[in-house]
């Protein structure tokens, strides 16, 4: 695996604190861009190119997780979630809280479930029922280390399943900061400014997407994100027929429309230039779940936006699981995208 890519999943950065994974999105985009900052709301805002049309992809760097909420006498630490998390996917989690003194490490428990009554082992554990287990043994002792309001994030990793098949915390949507960084290191010379933008604040409310969309203004906006595979048993084809290593999705309805629906003029534009190009492609409808794009295409007078996501098991999870392959067809296809737009839009 790219130490870049290793990098960038373990990072620690729930919704608003995103600041590790700021600065290496600041760092690595430096590398390629004429100017790059940090605005008021936490995006990393980057420029390449000048005159013609403006361009911008948009990746967020946020990740679900936690926060500390309370601690019993006993120092036991009960959580909020920050972003949606299935509370199935919780228990027995290892977890690191991002204290100010340094990292604390925890597991999530739950009462056991030999203890439970009758009715209690046939119901799902609601997650204001789990708390998290550091070691201490006095709340005296926890607040020694912790502090009320502390990220807490599941344990980092990241690594190899097979040669293409990567496994990772945050790959929703790291993998599309990679994607990004990507794009602006292979970019060649184009009559347009393009905005290489990490926003904050995506897993709860496309935030960062709304503030950043409205500084740059663009013509047209790119959205790289990640979306739920189909491949796992138990889901069918009906439900979903996303396979990881079948190519770049090209979205094109979220949330049954909650969310963004692609215009047909950008869907067509999209599809077309990856049958081209001979980019590997699949189709993306999803019923649930929304991007940046739904934010960022209802801006100001409204902006033209399409949207590329990388086919992802387990997303949401402590764990998810990619096709490396995926992710650099949506590079490529990014590439073809961005020349086109700046030349016929």
């Amino acid at each position: 695996m790219d130490k870049l890519l290793k990098e960038l999943l373990e990072a620690p950065g729930i919704s608003g604190c995103e600041e590790a994974v700021a600065e290496i999105m600041k760092r690595e985009l430096s590398k390629y861009c004429d100017e790059v900052k940090i605005d008021n709301f936490g995006n990393v805002i980057a420029r390449k190119g000048k005159g013609g049309k403006k361009i911008m992809l948009a990746a967020h760097m946020d990740e679900i997780g936690l926060a500390v909420k309370h601690i019993t006498p006993e120092g036991f630490i009960y959580f909020i979630k920050v972003g949606g998390i299935a509370d199935m996917v919780l228990p027995a989690q290892r977890v690191i809280i991002k204290a100010k003194k340094g990292d604390v490490a925890g597991v999530i428990g739950t009462k056991p479930p030999h203890l439970m009554t009758g009715d209690e082992g046939k119901k799902a554990v609601h997650f204001t029922n789990m708390f998290i287990d550091i070691g201490c043994k006095t709340k005296e002792e926890v607040l020694e280390k912790i502090e009320i309001g502390d990220q807490i994030i599941f344990e980092p990793n990241a690594g190899e399943l097979s040669k293409d098949r990567f496994y990772g915390k945050a790959i929703d949507n790291r993998a599309g900061c990679y994607e990004m960084i990507k794009i602006m290191e292979t970019l060649g010379n184009i009559d347009a400014e393009v905005y290489a933008v990490a926003t904050a604040q995506e897993e709860v409310g496309l935030k960062g997407a709304k503030t950043s969309s409205f500084a740059v203004e663009p013509d047209f906006a790119l959205i790289l994100d990640t979306t739920v595979a189909g491949d796992v048993p138990g889901i069918e084809d009906k439900v979903s027929s996303l396979r990881i290593g079948d190519g770049i999705a090209i979205t094109l309805i979220e949330a049954s429309g909650r969310g963004t629906i692609v215009n047909n003029k950008i869907r067509r534009m999209m599809i077309d230039t990856a049958k081209e190009n001979k980019i590997k492609h699949q189709i993306d409808i999803i019923d649930g779940g929304m991007t940046d794009g739904a934010a960022i295409y209802m801006n100001r007078a409204g902006i033209l936006t399409g949207i590329l996501s990388i086919a992802t098991r387990y997303i949401h999870a402590s764990t998810s699981v990619f096709d490396i392959n995926d992710l650099f067809d949506g590079v490529k296809l990014s590439q073809k995208i961005i020349e086109k737009v700046s030349k016929n839009f």
